[in-house]
C-alpha cells in the first residue's frame, strides 16, 4: 500500500498556533532533514531496514530540490545485561521511584553514568571493542567494567579508605607522638609524587584484616601474627578487646621502630601481610555510596523490571578516608585502595566533605554468575 508521508490537522497547536497544518511522517522527515543537514551516513537500529526503500525512494523524487542523497545503514541494537536500555522501560524505574531519578548512577543514562564515573574515553574503548553488528546480541556489561578499570587504573590517583574499621592499638608507640609516612600517588607512576599520611599510635584497620582464629593461607593481622602496615612499619599482635557481646573492639600490637618502609630496615624483615590503616586522630568520616548492577538477572529487559532489581544495588557506608580526600573536587576520581574507583559526587556533598560514589569494584564479583 501507498504509504502516509504526512498529515494534515487544521486545528491550533500549542506551540506553533496556526501558522500550518501539515504535519511530515517521521519516514518522510527523516530522510529529509537528513539530507537538508548533509548526513553521510544514518544510523539506525535493525528495525528501521524495512523503512530503507522508502528513505531513499523520497530522497531520489525529490532530487531536484535535494541533490544531497543521504545513505540509511542499519545496526543491531545494544543490549547490556544487567540492566535496560528501553526508555519505556526506564521511565517506569524512574517514574516508579526505583531509582532517584535520571541521573542515578545504576542507569545507562548519559547523566546516571557520568555520575557513576565513567569517563567518555571508556565509553569509547567499550564501543571500539564490541564493534557493530547486525545480529542480535547479549553484551556483558563486566566488558564495560573492564574498559573502565583500564581507563581508570592508568589515570586514578591512589588514596585510602576503611570502610569496616577495627582499631589498632601499637602499644610500644609513644602516646601523642605523629609521624608523616609517604605514600606514593601511584605506583606505576613516580613521577606524579607523593602524598604525606599521618602515623600515630591509634589506628583504624579493615576489620576483615583480622581473624582471631585464622583460616588456612590467611596472611593478615591474626594472635601473634606479624604484617606490614602499609608505607609504615611491621607490627606483631599481642592481643585483643571484646566488647559485652564478644565482638572485637580493639587489637592490640607492639612493632619493630627498624623496620619503617623506604629505610634499609625495611628489607630485613619479611612478612607475607601487607594491610591498609588510617590513623584515627587524622582520618576523616566520609559517606561512600557502594553502587552495584541494579538488576539481579543479566537479560533484564526480558523480565519483570521490578522484580527483579537488585536490592545491594546501593549500599551507604560511613568510611573513614585519609585527610588528603576532604579537598576533592566534584567528579574528581580515585582508587581506593583494595577498594575499587571513586569518584567524588557531582551532586551531592559540599566543600571540605566530599561524597563519594563507587564506579566499579577492583575486580568482577558478577563473572560466571550468568545461566
Amino acid at each position: 500500500r501507498d504509504p502516509i508521508i504526512y498529515r494534515i490537522k487544521k486545528e491550533s497547536h500549542y506551540r506553533t498556533g496556526d501558522a500550518w497544518c501539515i504535519y511530515p511522517m517521521y519516514d518522510y522527515a527523516h530522510c529529509v532533514s537528513d539530507a537538508i543537514e548533509r548526513i553521510t551516513h544514518s544510523i539506525c537500529t535493525l528495525e528501521f531496514e524495512d523503512h530503507r526503500p522508502l528513505y531513499d525512494w523520497v530522497l531520489d523524487e525529490l532530487a531536484d530540490v535535494l541533490p544531497w542523497h543521504s545513505r540509511q545503514v542499519e545496526f543491531a541494537r545494544l543490549n547490556l545485561t544487567y540492566t535496560v536500555l528501553s526508555k519505556r522501560k526506564l521511565i517506569e524505574l524512574v517514574g516508579s521511584g526505583a531509582v532517584e531519578g535520571w541521573d542515578d548512577p545504576r542507569l545507562p543514562t548519559l547523566a546516571g553514568v557520568r555520575r557513576r564515573g565513567f569517563t567518555p574515553e571508556a565509553i569509547r574503548m567499550f564501543a571500539e571493542r564490541i564493534g557493530v553488528a547486525k545480529a542480535d546480541s547479549w553484551i556483558e556489561m563486566g566488558v564495560l567494567e573492564d574498559c573502565l578499570r583500564e581507563d581508570l587504573n592508568e589515570r586514578a590517583p591512589r588514596r585510602i579508605a576503611v570502610l569496616d574499621p577495627l582499631r589498632l592499638t601499637i602499644d610500644n608507640y609513644p602516646e601523642g607522638a605523629v609521624e608523616s609516612c609517604e605514600a606514593p600517588n601511584h605506583p606505576q607512576h613516580p613521577e606524579r609524587g607523593t602524598r604525606p599520611l599521618p602515623f600515630s599510635r591509634e589506628l583504624w584497620i579493615e576489620r576483615e584484616d583480622f581473624a582471631e582464629t585464622p583460616p588456612r593461607g590467611f596472611f593478615r593481622l591474626a594472635p601473634d601474627a606479624e604484617v606490614r602496615l602499609r608505607y609504615a612499619y611491621v607490627v606483631r599482635c599481642t592481643g585483643v578487646e571484646k566488647d559485652a557481646a564478644g565482638r572485637i573492639t580493639t587489637v592490640h600490637c607492639r612493632y619493630d621502630p627498624d623496620t619503617r618502609s623506604g629505610t634499609p630496615g625495611a628489607a630485613s624483615r619479611k612478612v607475607k601481610g601487607n594491610i591498609h590503616w588510617l590513623s584515627t586522630a587524622h582520618a576523616q568520616s566520609s559517606e561512600l555510596r557502594l553502587y552495584d548492577r541494579l538488576f539481579r538477572v543479566p537479560e533484564a529487559g526480558a523480565a519483570d523490571s521490578r522484580e527483579a532489581l537488585n536490592p545491594d544495588s546501593k549500599r551507604i557506608l560511613t568510611a573513614f578516608t585519609e585527610p588528603a580526600l576532604s579537598q576533592a573536587l566534584p567528579e574528581e576520581r580515585f582508587q581506593f585502595e583494595r577498594h575499587g574507583y571513586f569518584i567524588a559526587d557531582r551532586s551531592d556533598g559540599a566543600p571540605g566533605r566530599p561524597v563519594f560514589n563507587r564506579a566499579v569494584s577492583l575486580r568482577d564479583s558478577w563473572s560466571g554468575r550468568r545461566g
